[in-house]
């Protein structure tokens, strides 16, 4: 174990005290009281990392060290910068009427509000399977595609767990995401392979999802709206599915995500600003309290209150909750590593639990379903679980495929369920952050986390499929069922 060790009172399980008086926090503001406020959970999670360091023994500073080790992990920053880059698109397409031209193109096609929510998975699942990103998508479908669902007349909740599906399918499938390369690399297992190896888990899932997405969407109400909403949508915001498209295709012909969502940010300003379809004030805007010399340029505007605003400004600005959430999450977890938290568990579970394949594999799939359900930055607990997967798998022989495609399944379908995963948080936070849907459409736009986790039907179907696999042998392979070479390779 990398870095200094941290001693509990207590002993080696007292290092999960954090994350599990924050899990419990999450529970009861979220769960008992219907409190879906990102700013209450960093509170919980600053509660709870200073209640944990009265079990360190010590004089605290090696605990003290951790949190700040914790925070300046790789896996915290890569979330934070697709959050900030994927809002800015997203922001910038909104002002510049995508939205609007989306209605437009539902009314067009004749896709109503039943229809909407098993549409919106599909797509949703498209571009994270293209961009690899799970977060950007929520963020992009929350921002566009939510507020057009629901003023069709979706239901806002069924619609919110559809998009979040759709994530769950990419983040789990596409080649460039971060979880389809860690969960690869650590079980010593080439991408290629990996990604051929696990569509028959995905799709396995995806097709009772897409179903119970259609059917719940007819029974399930829409918000209290106007019904003429519905008709306004107009046709010029369709411009930027070139937008979302450039983005796409850079991703896809391997360019970093942040190159790639740059270029659908300098593209989609250039249309808004070429088509008319919003002001230079809309994007960037200083605003001053008096007249002067330079209020004759484009992107500075006279208001009460001096300030900066704008699509780049909102759009990042919405998630700094969330950044300072995901910072205190890893750091937690850090000192749930340090502390020998994990190793105990692991221990109990070679040792224990795991004596069979079957066993094995089922301690492999609610192994990782638990981990993510306490480190809910998926990519973070998977590199923390993925050492554990590595050691019960080579116990029993099973392949690489294997055990990367239950790591990976599993971390990718529990962040975006429960009301404190990141995938979900990151959602909520685009409905009522500053300048929010919230603030733009009304109260009916903001769902309470808590209510999306029955839906999240892809997450769950996934969940489901590698605990069947796992009993049933469903897919299982050995080492020996494969050149090892072809295993190796990375």
């Amino acid at each position: 174990m990398e870095g200094p060790r941290i001693e509990f009172y207590g002993g080696r399980w007292a290092s999960t005290i954090p994350l599990l008086l924050f899990i419990l926090w999450a529970i009861f503001q979220s769960g008992v009281l219907g409190i879906g406020d990102t700013n209450g959970l960093v509170i919980g999670a600053l509660v709870a990392t200073i209640i944990g360091m009265f079990f360190a023994k010590g004089d605290w500073k090696t605990y003290a060290n951790t949190i700040f080790e914790g925070m300046t992990q790789r896996v915290a920053a890569t979330a934070i910068v697709a959050w900030l880059w994927a809002g800015m698109f997203a922001e910038t397409l909104q002002v510049g009427g995508f939205v609007d031209g989306l209605i437009y193109a539902a009314d067009a096609l004749n896709v109503g509000a039943a229809t909407f929510p098993a549409a919106a998975f599909i797509l949703a699942g498209l571009l994270a399977t293209g961009i690899g990103t799970g977060y950007g998508t929520t963020v992009a479908f929350v921002t566009l595609f939510f507020p057009a669902g629901v003023l069709l007349g979706a239901s806002p909740v069924l619609l919110f767990a559809a998009i979040l599906s759709g994530a769950v399918f990419g983040d789990n499938l596409a080649p460039v995401s971060d979880t389809t390369i860690v969960s690869a690399v650590t079980q010593d297992s080439d991408i290629g392979g990996v990604v051929a190896s696990r569509f028959k888990y995905a799709i396995a899932a995806a097709v009772p999802a897409f179903i119970a997405f259609l059917v719940m969407g007819s029974i399930m109400p829409g918000a209290d709206l106007q019904g003429q909403a519905a008709l306004e949508g107009t046709a010029p915001g369709l411009l930027h599915l070139v937008s979302m498209g450039i983005v796409i295709v850079t991703a896809i012909r391997g360019r970093h995500i942040v190159e790639a969502i740059s270029w659908g940010i300098i593209a989609a300003i250039a249309f808004n600003l070429i088509f008319g379809l919003s002001t230079v004030s809309d994007i960037v805007a200083f605003t001053v309290t008096e007249p002067g010399a330079f209020t004759a340029l484009p992107f500075v505007v006279v208001g009460d209150a001096a300030g900066v605003g704008g699509s780049l400004y909102a759009g990042a600005l919405g998630f700094f909750p969330l950044i300072v959430l995901t910072l205190l999450i890893v750091s937690m977890a850090r000192i749930m590593i340090q502390g020998g938290g994990f190793q105990a568990m692991q221990d109990i579970l070679l040792n224990s639990v795991a004596t069979t394949v079957r066993r094995a594999e089922l301690t492999m799939v609610l192994g990782t379903a638990a981990i993510n359900g306490m480190i809910t930055i998926n990519t973070a607990a998977e590199i923390a679980i993925a050492p554990y997967i590595a050691r019960i798998g080579e116990k029993f022989n099973i392949n690489g495929y294997r055990r990367a495609n239950i790591l990976d399944a599993n971390t990718s379908a529990l962040g975006y369920i429960f009301p404190w995963a990141g995938g979900v948080l990151v959602g909520y936070q685009v409905m009522v952050g500053p300048d929010g849907l919230g603030a733009q459409y009304g109260d009916a736009m903001i769902v309470n986390p808590i209510e999306v986790v029955p839906y999240v039907f892809h997450g769950w179907f996934l969940l489901f499929v590698f605990i069947i696999a796992a009993i049933t042998g469903f897919g299982r392979e050995y080492i020996a069922d494969r050149r090892s070479e072809e295993v190796a390779r990375v």
